[in-house]
């Protein structure tokens, strides 16, 4: 197993091991569980975004603790060079999410991955995303709050609207 996989997996166990109870003797709770259906999910348009929406399952981005985040692309919206302070993890649920990485935005730079694949997005490290064809995409996001983007470079906007020639 390499390293990063074991943090992550410390990190569950230690998250785990904290949500069952803290002491031997204190009276157990039933855990909280939490279902929520996809008709259930609650989107949010992101403003000057063309139309990306963001829907927070668990927790909250912006408070400390883990949160989990889905968030949509509409065909051929992707966003620009940016990075987070703490690692993310993300796995692609439906369409094809193009993810590039460094401070250059090149669609033929990008790798194209499939329903099922995920990506690590390590703390700090510059990365860029979304959807390069004729299909929504959606990917599941899982972090350490709190979180913030920060785009490499800020003069230029933050969302990009690629051309239907650059995802084929």
């Amino acid at each position: 197993m390499n390293r990063q996989l074991l943090q992550v997996f410390g990190w569950v166990v230690a998250t785990a091991g904290s949500l069952i109870g803290g002491s031997a003797g204190a009276a157990k709770e039933e855990p909280a569980f939490v279902r929520i259906t996809p008709a259930e999910v609650q989107w949010r348009d992101i403003p000057d975004s063309h139309g990306v929406q963001e829907a927070v399952l668990l927790g909250d981005p912006e408070k400390p603790g883990m949160y989990v985040v889905r968030v949509k692309f509409p065909p051929h919206v992707m966003d620009a060079p940016h990075w987070h302070p703490n690692a993310r993890y993300v796995t692609v649920l439906k369409g094809t999410w193009y993810a590039g990485t460094g401070t250059t935005f090149d669609v033929a730079e990008a790798v194209p991955l499939k329903p099922g694949s995920f990506m690590l997005h390590p703390a700090k490290a510059v990365h860029w995303d979304g959807s390069a064809e004729n299909e929504p995409v959606i990917v599941q996001i899982i972090g350490e709050g709190p979180t913030q983007t920060i785009q490499v470079d800020s003069k230029q906007p933050m969302w990009k609207v690629v051309s239907h020639e650059m995802g084929n």
